[in-house]
């Protein structure tokens, strides 16, 4: 079972199983990490961000225009950033690591 890691808000790592075709915000739910996704991963807020850490950002999906929109509205962005619902994980993730933003702002969701 391929596993990922996320950082949460206070520095604690967190490492959980993330079974293949999940997307990240489904496997955030299912570890109890603390990470909204207000719209359900619907693409209508942005609650879901995340920050890719640096090694892993490289080896993404290009986001699509309506996640770059949606992006544009989250707190805290950062050049790796992306919606943990637009992330869907694959062998090639297996390790992935990433960051909970300080905050999050939820605009129209």
């Amino acid at each position: 079972m391929p596993k990922m890691v996320f950082i949460e808000r206070d520095g604690t790592q967190k490492e959980v199983e993330a079974p293949l075709g999940l997307s990240v915000l489904e496997i955030a739910h299912r570890n109890s990490v603390d990470i909204e996704g207000a719209c359900e991963g619907s693409l209508a807020c942005s609650t879901c961000h995340v920050i890719v850490d640096g090694a892993w950002f490289a080896k993404l999906a290009k986001p699509t225009e309506d996640e770059e929109d949606m992006l544009d509205l989250a707190f805290d962005l950062q050049e790796t950033s992306r919606l943990g619902c637009q992330l869907i994980m694959t062998d090639a993730l297996d390790g992935l690591v990433v960051k909970l933003p300080s905050g999050s702002r939820n605009a129209g969701g």
